[in-house]
């Protein structure tokens, strides 16, 4: 069997481990948090380096690629550092790909309900999902981004893809080399809530981005709206019913009753592809058309 291991700096509350099916390959993944601590990620990638097939990076990215520049998170470069043999990936493959897929798949499923609502969405980080980013904005969406908000929290929200841009470009080169941390709640911070900005999430019908920061910083009245996300557990759901989220929308498959992170799914597509290293964007749209891969709908309200 193939197995495929995240490990994320993450809380350790949402670890779990399944075996699926994947294009006849049966496959073992795990998710193993850390709780923030950055080395002990780094030593577990060391203990398991050439004895699993793929791993997957969790709680951060070691880049972001923004309208196709490729930016490194060079905090997050030392977690890796001890890899030599096992083939490791953050997730960005599957972003650019199953969440292009996000906008076109919400309209054709709730097309009638969202143009009763307003055509609006907001997506939390913008430069950080691009696939998200430019799905809303070529279905035709108004769009609002969060980066300076939630990011940085500066209260100016953008409202265009230059304006992420120029943004991406301007600060990105300073901002990732900055500990992880200032820019990204980890471990037990995960859990946080911190509502802010409570009027751009009035202002709009969908919510998508990372599913950390819409639970840290929605208001607790969400009652109507749309989230568009991929990492959840039963617990989060149970959150954004509470808070009346209308539709949860998981834009990575839903196994035993948890959509895993777009690191682990990838780092399952490396596994059973048997190739030992990233796959390119057209070998996960071939390996995602085989399986069928789409987003998950489920009404909440």
């Amino acid at each position: 069997m193939k197995r495929a291991v995240s490990i994320s700096i993450g809380s350790s509350k949402r670890n779990k481990a399944v075996e699926v099916t994947l294009l006849g390959e049966k496959v073992s993944i795990e998710r193993i948090g850390t709780d923030g601590d950055m080395e002990a990620a780094a030593l577990k990638f060391k203990e398991l380096d050439g004895t699993v097939d793929a791993f997957g990076v969790g709680g951060g990215d070691l880049s972001m690629i923004v309208d196709g520049k490729k930016y490194d998170f060079h905090s997050v470069k030392p977690m890796v550092r001890f890899i030599k043999k096992t083939p490791v990936v953050d997730g960005s493959g599957l972003r650019n790909t199953l969440e292009k897929k996000a906008a076109p798949f919400i309209m054709e499923k709730l097309g009638d309900y969202i143009n009763t609502m307003g055509k609006t969405a907001m997506v939390m980080t913008g430069s950080d999902r691009w696939g998200l980013t430019s799905s809303f904005l070529d279905a035709g969406f108004k769009c609002i981004f969060g980066d300076m908000l939630f990011s940085l929290e500066i209260p100016i929200p953008l409202r265009t893809a230059k304006q992420v841009k120029l943004l991406a470009s301007l600060l990105l080169p300073i901002a990732l080399r900055l500990p992880f941390h200032w820019i990204y709640p980890v471990g037990e911070k995960q859990e946080e809530r911190k509502p802010k900005y409570p009027q751009y999430f009035k202002e709009v019908t969908v919510v998508a981005g990372d599913c950390h920061y819409i639970k840290r910083y929605m208001p607790d009245d969400m009652k109507g709206k749309i989230v568009v996300t991929n990492t959840t557990t039963p617990e989060d759901v149970e959150l954004f019913r509470k808070c009346g989220v209308k539709y949860l929308v998981t834009t990575t498959p839903v196994l035993e009753g948890r959509s895993f992170g777009t690191n682990m799914m990838e780092a399952a597509l490396v596994a059973i592809s048997g190739k030992n290293r990233p796959l390119t964007w057209d070998e996960y749209n071939e390996m995602l058309g085989k399986l069928g891969f789409e987003p998950q709908l489920q009404e909440l309200n």
